[in-house]
This record gives C-alpha cells, structure tokens and sequence, in this order.
C-alpha cells in the first residue's frame, strides 16, 4: 500500500503544471485539478435546477444531461445575470441561434443566480433556452468553470450526440465575433456525432 500511495504522488508530481495547480496557502502544496473535461472525454455528469422566460421548472424536474444523450448541447457557464459581459454573450446567443445552434441544439446557460434571476434575465432577453442555477458552483467545479467570489467563469463547452465533450473554450469572449464564429463551427461539427 505505501509503494502505491508513493507511486500516485510520484505520477501527479510529474504531470505538467498546465494540469495541475499548486496552492500552498497554508505551507503544504496541494494540487488541485484545473482543466476541466478535455476534448474527446466523457462529460460529467449533473443535475440542475432550471427557468425559462416563461416559468421556473419544477423542483422534482431538474435538467439532467444524460437526458439529451443523443443530441448535441452547448453548456454555456458564465458568472451572473444583468451584467454587461453575461448580456452581451446571451444575447448574441439568442440573436444568432438559429445560425449559431438550429432547433436540433439544446443550448444551455449555467450561473450562480437564482432561479427567479434567471427567469427574469431570460424574460429581458426573450432567450429561446434554459438557464440553470448552480448556487454552490458544483457543476461548475466539474468543467472547471468556477472563479472567485461565487462566480462561475465565462466558459463553453460543445458535448456531441455521444456524451463527449467535441469543444471547450475556457476563456469565451463574449465580446468577440470570432468566439461565436468558432463556437459555430463546433457545433456543426459536433452534429455528425
């Protein structure tokens, strides 16, 4: 047992920092996975609840990913409603969807607000798509898509017809046409499965 406990240690202490983080806020460095699901992985997954511009879904009725097994989702985290950034991005969403996703993509927006924020957020926008609440980040923590302050980071994830993860952007521009444009590009790619 103590050779295999050596050998995990051995084996994280040689991964690339690009993997890993080191924190050593009390003397004694721990590592702490950052990256997320990476392309080609199976996606976590999750069970949220969630509102549209219409209504807050049922509390014995969250989205549940494996639910959408067999078609294409994009899994939009981004860190709160009525901000500028967050409008910008959800808009553009709501905007281009046809474009950007068609009728055959669920499109989904993950924050820590509640879900009366978020209907009223998605009412302001007319947003054709649910936003889910992740009050405690969980979901977020699973896409390494959590940041300070009980915010979610501005992130994207494409997960195709088979439950992988087909694009991540772990820095989505909300502000930048080329963002969407690329997004696009994943999601039709992401359809062929």
């Amino acid at each position: 047992m103590h050779r295999y406990a050596l050998g995990v240690a051995s084996l994280l202490l040689a991964l690339p920092l690009t993997g890993l983080a080191a924190q050593a806020g009390d003397g004694n460095p721990t590592a702490v996975l950052v990256g997320g699901p990476n392309v080609g992985t199976r996606a976590p997954e999750f069970s949220l609840p969630w509102a549209t511009k219409e209504r807050v879904g049922a509390a014995a009725a969250p989205y549940e990913l494996w639910r959408d097994r067999g078609k294409t989702v994009v899994l939009a985290f981004y860190p709160a409603d009525f901000t500028k950034g967050c409008t910008a991005e959800l808009q553009t969403f709501a905007d281009q969807y046809d474009t950007l996703f068609g009728p055959d993509v669920v499109v989904l927006g993950v924050s820590s607000d509640s879900l009366e924020s978020h209907k009223r957020f998605a009412a302001s926008l007319d947003l054709p798509f649910r936003l889910l609440s992740d009050p405690d980040l969980t979901v977020a923590r699973k896409y390494a898509s959590h940041g300070d302050e009980g915010r979610a980071k501005r992130t994207v994830f494409v997960i195709g017809p088979d439950g992988r993860v087909k694009y991540r952007n772990m820095k989505f521009n909300a502000l930048d046409p080329k963002a969407y444009s690329a997004l696009g590009s994943a999601v039709e790619a992401a359809r062929g499965g």
